[in-house]
């Protein structure tokens, strides 16, 4: 677990939930809970729909939680109402979208796109913000000659460095980084990495790192969360959560990372079954129809996220298995 002293960011069984016509509710998020350390990583992982993203526009207030606490340097922000301190947190708490053509304005140029952030929040005069612009770009990659260009004239990658200079604008602690990399090119996602990595050392900044990949996530995290339809099944630091991995559904998210060692091929694991509906669901181990695991007691009783050793929890009734055990039910129940 992070140390108490240490902690930026503590997110508290927050929860986001839609509502679909009279009687349906969509659970997006349900029940998450994490911590993140100054200058840490973490990474949260899961296949597309599971909520990973709405966790993050929830955390940096982009959506209204349904319920839960953010705690952000001792403080629930979700009740903050006084004005000069809700600025002081956006200030403090930024975003890297995935997508950074939409998230850029197409009618300002670079530097118009750069200075906004300064302008509005006052921290920087007129006279002293051509002297801002060169130290953020200095210190992004960015040069002087973008500074006049407007967004559809960058490529992809140069487009997502202007995204990660805007946030790093404010000066900020804290930057949820959602599938930053996931639209750009191998090359360069790695220098985006890259960056992010240096940037982290350099100012001492904490990440909440949204990816499908694991093997992105594995790069950049100091801690790993695995989420599934809503839920988090399995957190744990790096190293342990990749050799001891302890839920059904993250073993078979990391069957699926290509391996380039020869002499140890791991079978790609298919799972079958379809995903649940997020309306309206059962109090059950949401993973069920789906686990080569799975007895009466996943489709009659909800699992509890517990921790079988130090920082390592996991949502499943037969977390305390080995991984070994449940790789060999899994290849028992596909040669059944």
């Amino acid at each position: 677990m992070e140390n108490k002293d240490n902690t930026l960011v503590e997110v508290r069984h927050l929860k986001k939930h839609f509502q679909v016509g009279d009687k349906k509710v969509l659970h997006a998020v349900d029940d998450v809970s994490f911590s993140i350390g100054r200058g840490q990583t973490l990474g949260l992982v899961g296949e597309s729909g599971c909520g990973k993203s709405t966790v993050g526009t929830v955390v940096m207030r982009l959506q209204k939680p349904t319920s839960g606490e953010l705690i952000f340097e001792g403080k629930d922000i979700f009740k903050c109402t006084d004005r000069k301190e809700n600025l002081e947190y956006r200030r403090g708490m930024q975003i890297v979208f995935q997508d950074p053509y939409s998230s850029l304005n197409p009618k300002k140029t670079i530097r118009s796109i750069l200075s906004e952030g300064y302008l509005i929040h006052h921290t920087v005069t007129k006279g002293q913000l051509n002297d801002t612009l060169s130290l953020l770009s200095e210190k992004t990659g960015i040069s002087k000659d973008m500074w006049d260009q407007y967004p559809h004239e960058l490529d992809g990658g140069k487009r997502q460095v202007v995204g990660i200079a805007r946030a790093l604008s404010m000066n900020p602690k804290f930057i949820v980084c959602d599938e930053p990399v996931s639209s750009l090119d191998v090359s360069v996602q790695a220098k985006i990495l890259n960056l992010l990595m240096d940037l982290q050392k350099e100012m001492n900044l904490s990440y909440l790192f949204i990816s499908h990949d694991l093997s992105v996530v594995k790069h950049i995290s100091d801690r790993i969360a695995v989420m599934y339809l809503g839920q988090i099944v399995e957190m744990a630091d790096r190293q342990t959560l990749f050799a001891d991995t302890r839920h059904p559904y993250s073993i078979a998210l990391l069957s699926a990372i290509p391996k380039v060692d020869v002499d140890n091929k791991v079978s790609r694991i298919v799972l079958k079954g379809d995903v649940p509906s997020p309306i309206n669901p059962k109090q059950v181990c949401r993973f069920a129809n789906r686990c080569w695991m799975s007895q009466p007691i996943c489709f009659e009783q909800e699992p509890e996220l517990k921790e079988i050793s130090t920082g390592h929890c996991v949502k499943c009734h037969f977390a305390q298995e080995s991984r070994e055990r449940m790789l060999r039910a899994e290849t028992s129940s596909i040669e059944s």
